[in-house]
């Protein structure tokens, strides 16, 4: 299994990131202050998007292929909208979102949408060492660090260059100690829309100083639609034999549990809701599932082949494939109902799942876990796909 995927850096591939040469907003080559509105998406206006948050324009745009539409913004650099055709041909909202700027800076959860940086997942005690050095991070998720502390990526400025009609480009200097995490770090990552219907998620990196990184994307996802009520009859099929168990503050054990004879098996396709109200330690923990999922290193395209997903009512068909060796799955846990989504409805339990590609959680403090080091002669690099069909 390929765990981490590092190329070495000579000459003049020393700085791969466009924030490495200039922090300021890149020149787009192409106009994307021109709206156009991918069917229905009419909800999102350019206006409650235009803004300027420290200094920094805050804008929407819009990406579109053949079989596939998608709206983002640069604060946070958020995936808001993501259009697929259902099995009856109608253009379905498959990623949940708010219609303005406002809307995801007041909500109560965080991360919807949103590029997770510099370290997804959690970190027990916001600690972590590297080279014999202690580095304190900010707890934010009771004792623990999740996403990348206080301000992660999910709540900064992103540069942003529009190459063309299906592809963004975004870029973010992390400077040293942002967060409490050493190096300064570049980071770009690539959305891009393929023909029939692919999302495509590459990331890369550079340090000038050891440090940790863990990048992925916190999309909530309604195959149904967005709106449509619960997602407990999704069927889920996860390419993985074993999971990490995790305590009650969701820090992994350590442990690599087999998920044969679990409610953890979806080795074959089962309904989210299936087994989710089981007794079982792990659920209560997670208060449903909250975990990562070690992929068994099944192949599909060259990648590791994460999970399929298929929604009940839509017939849409999310298959994933990835670089990462785990996967997280979050069935909608901790959703109130605090929040308004654009289509009008609010974010009630378990109607949406998160599905993020990553290295383990707390990998930092898990000798036995992959590592997520990566020094100043490395790259960090890794592509995640997103594929929709119907049945």
């Amino acid at each position: 299994m390929r765990y981490f995927t590092i190329l070495a850096l000579s000459g003049v591939m020393a700085c791969l990131t466009t924030s490495c040469k200039d922090p300021g907003e890149k020149k787009n080559k192409t106009d994307i202050s021109k709206e156009f509105t991918p069917a229905g998406a009419s909800v999102l206006k350019a206006a409650d998007f235009d803004t300027l948050i420290n200094g920094k324009k805050v804008a929407l745009y819009r990406i579109q292929n053949e079989g596939i539409q998608a709206a983002f913004t640069n604060y946070g650099g958020r995936l808001i909208g993501l259009w697929v055709p259902d099995s009856t041909g109608k253009m379905t909202d498959v990623v949940v979102g708010m219609n303005s700027v406002d809307g995801f800076i007041n909500s109560t959860e965080p991360y919807f949408g949103a590029t997770i940086g510099r370290v997804g997942n959690r970190i027990a005690q916001g600690k972590f060492k590297l080279d014999g050095k202690e580095y304190t991070i900010p707890q934010n998720n009771g004792e623990n660090t999740l996403h990348g502390g206080i301000k992660g990526f999910q709540d900064v400025i992103w540069n942003v260059e529009k190459t063309d009609d299906h592809t963004l480009v975004f870029t973010y200097h992390s400077a040293d100690g942002e967060e409490g995490f050493p190096g300064n770090l570049d980071v770009e990552v690539i959305y891009s829309l393929g023909k029939n219907g692919v999302l495509r998620m590459e990331y890369t990196a550079n340090t000038d100083a050891p440090t940790v990184v863990n990048l992925t994307n916190h999309a909530f996802f309604n195959l149904n639609g967005e709106g449509s009520g619960s997602i407990l009859q999704h069927k889920v099929q996860i390419f993985a034999d074993s999971f990490t168990p995790v305590d009650s503050g969701l820090i992994p054990t350590g442990e690599l549990r087999s998920v044969q004879g679990t409610p953890f098996d979806f080795t074959e396709p089962h309904a989210i809701g299936e087994r989710i109200e089981a007794e079982n330690e792990q659920l209560e923990n997670g208060m449903g599932y909250d975990h990562n999922f070690v992929l068994n290193g099944n192949k599909k395209n060259g990648m590791n082949h994460v999970a399929t997903i298929t929604g009940d009512k839509s017939g849409i068909i999310m298959d994933v494939v990835s670089d990462e060796p785990g996967v997280q799955f979050y069935s909608g846990n901790f959703m109130q109902g605090k929040n308004t989504f654009k289509s009008g409805v609010t974010d009630d339990f378990r109607t949406a799942f998160a599905l993020e590609t990553q290295h383990f959680p707390d990998a930092p403090n898990q000798p036995e876990f992959p590592s997520i080091r990566l020094d100043p002669e490395q790259t960090y690099h890794t592509v995640s796909i997103y594929s929709f069909s119907v049945k």
